[in-house]
């Protein structure tokens, strides 16, 4: 009987490191299956999970019901698992170098419980090479074992979308890996009992690695586009927004919009490819060009604001503005890496008093990550308003609102264009 075999009649038991935002949905819906351990260093965000409570604020009390899960933030609970998932992040430091600390922590973890005949999957966006090069040997040395004699390594990049409930994990193509055949072939069948969606054998564990880091890739360096275009248009006095609807009437136009591109994902992944690509001597050009282009956009939108502010003859440094929205994408509590903090700090260096609400986000959360916070509720007289962010809350909103919010000469930045052809008293902006 193999590990799958003995996973489906609840004879084995997997596990799932690291219960964030990828971890934690992966954890339960196994669990609605077989027998999960979920495990996370940290022992806070355990006891909310034993409570029903999602940390991340992704999922309710209703996505635990039925589930075959022990949280832990024990080591010893692992001992008797035989399938490991590893879903820990993988962020850059501040040189936007991969900070490979957290997944190799985990392998420490997992290599300290590792037996023959066991299965370690990853998930952790990383750069090709990454599992077999970095993370195998760490489990070789905590485990006393030889990769593949005595046990098993695959990789399968997370898909999920923060904030999505449509495109869920069940529902997503699961990509799926092994280090040769036979655990190629059990790692899908693992998945197949939660993924409906179909899983897609990748040819090798590199393979994985390198779909994952070209799909947020893709995307980042397509906005990096639409950004570069939003500039030109408007030094051109054209609506970005205008010309992309005129231009997405034809049926293959790639539908990408103009924004802040923020988030653990997309404003990271690229990173990782562009510095393995380094490592054998490489210099990716495009990559790295929407990359600065994508993080030049915070201050841009800030000196776009200034220029109004003193055009509308205001003393910058008397000003007060307005900022809504904080979190990196609409309708999530999510603050990582968040480029609303990046238009923030260039306008408090103008002297700017600046004052932010959010509806999700957590103002602690952000004082200690970017050092400013909430105000309980919004003011008036306010010089502009930015919208940073779509939330769904501000959808809504009419011109009679943000007037009332505002003093003489007002100015409403819109950055994702949710107000376009809404407003016909205010002075209006939008990438």
């Amino acid at each position: 009987m193999n590990i799958f075999e003995k996973l489906e009649k609840k004879e084995a038991s997997l596990a799932v490191i690291g219960l964030g935002y990828v971890g934690l949905p992966i954890a339960l819906e196994f669990a609605k299956k077989i027998k999960v351990v979920g495990f996370d260093i940290n022992q806070k965000r355990v006891e909310m999970m034993r409570n029903n409570i999602d940390p991340s604020d992704e999922l309710d009390a209703a996505a635990f019901e039925g589930a075959d899960i022990h949280f832990t933030a024990d080591i010893d609970d692992l001992k008797s698992v035989q399938f490991f998932i590893i879903a820990v992040p993988t962020p850059v430091d501040d040189h936007n170098v991969p900070d490979l600390t957290p997944v190799l922590k985990a392998s420490e973890t997992v290599g300290k419980v590792l037996k023959k005949g066991d299965y370690v999957v990853f998930e952790s966006t990383v750069y090709p090479g990454c599992t077999e090069e970095d993370c195998v040997p760490v489990l070789e040395k905590m485990s006393g074992l030889k990769f593949i004699e005595d046990f098993k390594v695959g990789y399968s990049p997370e898909r999920i979308n923060p904030g999505d409930k449509e495109h869920t994990l069940t529902k997503i193509m699961k990509v799926t890996s092994g280090c040769d055949t036979e655990s190629a072939d059990i790692i899908a069948d693992v998945y197949r009992i939660v993924v409906t969606a179909g899983v897609y054998k990748a040819a090798t564990i590199k393979v994985a690695e390198a779909a994952k880091v070209i799909e947020n890739t893709q995307r980042d360096v397509n906005i990096a586009l639409m950004n570069e275009l939003s500039k030109i248009f408007d030094l051109m006095g054209i609506n970005t927004f205008d010309v992309l609807e005129a231009a997405g009437t034809k049926w293959n136009f790639l539908k990408f919009k103009p924004g802040l591109v923020g988030g653990h994902c997309i404003g990271v992944d690229p990173y990782y490819l562009t510095y393995k690509a380094e490592s054998l001597d490489y210099k990716a050009e495009v990559i790295l060009s929407g990359r600065r282009i994508n993080d030049s956009m915070g201050k841009y939108v800030a000196d776009k604001l200034v220029q109004k502010l003193a055009l509308a003859d205001k003393k910058v440094s008397q000003t007060k503005v307005l900022v809504m929205g904080a979190t990196f994408k609409e309708d999530v509590s999510d603050i990582r890496n968040s480029k609303v903090s990046d238009v923030i700090k260039a306008l408090k260096a103008y002297s700017i008093n600046v004052e932010v609400v959010d509806p999700h986000a957590d103002s602690e959360e952000l004082m200690h990550e970017y050092g400013f916070g909430l105000i309980p509720s919004v003011g008036n007289n306010y010089d502009a308003i930015i919208v940073a962010v779509n939330h769904r809350d501000y959808n809504d909103l009419q011109e009679s609102y943000f007037a009332s919010l505002m003093g003489e000469k007002p100015i409403l930045m819109d950055i994702k264009g949710i107000f376009k052809g809404k407003m016909s008293q205010l002075n209006y902006w939008s990438l």
